[in-house]
């Protein structure tokens, strides 16, 4: 009998020392469990800067045709040679002429349904960078002296200009993109706190215009241009995130 009530007493103290165990659980809610209080707003802003060029490429090409491959390639390399001596001497430096393409090959003679081999075709292409002053006079020297075609002329920016400008236009892209999100968090009674995202696209547009002028000395005429501005744009899209 006493050993039954010994038995039944420790009974009763195992049961509250585990409801003491099994009492309301309480947790502190991780980093991760927390929700970001917050809205999030997305704009697209664009900024643009122009300037004059600051570099001109004349693409031209010299072009022969003979009988044979060969005969072709050899009076195309003269004329090379003769292009680029013009070149220098109108101090034009080498590393400025670089070649764009070079390609020999058969042309044929399509009549009464039939192919007819009728000689070979050398092409040797260039690209000649220089000054937007000078563009006009590097192509005069280069047709003069041996190029058979002006392919194109561009004005454009240099590297270093170029980046000076994208970082003007993107400047100013980011302030459109601010001033669009901050009108939009004001009409809905929040606040700009932080950005969510940014990212940018966008680029420069080459100028390509000329026309020719007579020269002041002399009846031959001469080749003149009157380059655009280049324009620099840029887009930005951001995510903002608002309260």
């Amino acid at each position: 009998m006493r050993r039954s009530r010994l038995t039944l007493t420790l009974a009763l103290g195992l049961l509250v020392v585990l409801a003491g165990c099994l009492g309301p659980l309480q947790t502190t809610p991780s980093a991760t469990d927390r929700s970001t209080d917050g809205t999030t707003l997305s704009t697209t802003g664009t900024g643009s800067v122009d300037a004059e060029a600051d570099l001109a490429v004349v693409s031209v090409a010299v072009v022969a045709t003979a009988q044979s491959a060969d005969d072709a390639r050899g009076q195309v390399a003269s004329d090379v040679e003769r292009m680029r001596t013009a070149l220098r001497e109108a101090n034009i430096p080498d590393d400025a002429v670089t070649t764009s393409s070079f390609a020999v090959y058969p042309e044929y003679d399509y009549s009464d349904g039939e192919r007819t081999e009728r000689g070979y075709r050398a092409v040797h292409s260039f690209r000649i960078e220089t000054d937007p002053a000078r563009a006009g006079e590097v192509v005069d020297v280069a047709v003069g002296n041996g190029a058979s075609e002006v392919q194109g002329v561009s004005f454009t920016l240099s590297d270093e200009t170029r980046a000076e400008l994208r970082a003007q236009a993107i400047e100013r892209a980011v302030t459109a993109a601010r001033a669009d999100a901050d009108a939009m968090a004001g009409a809905a009674g929040l606040s700009i706190t932080s950005i969510e995202t940014m990212s940018t696209s966008g680029g420069f547009a080459p100028v390509e215009r000329f026309d020719v002028a007579e020269s002041a000395a002399g009846g031959d005429a001469r080749t003149t241009f009157e380059p655009g501005p280049v324009s620099v744009s840029v887009t930005v899209q951001v995510t903002y995130r608002a309260a």
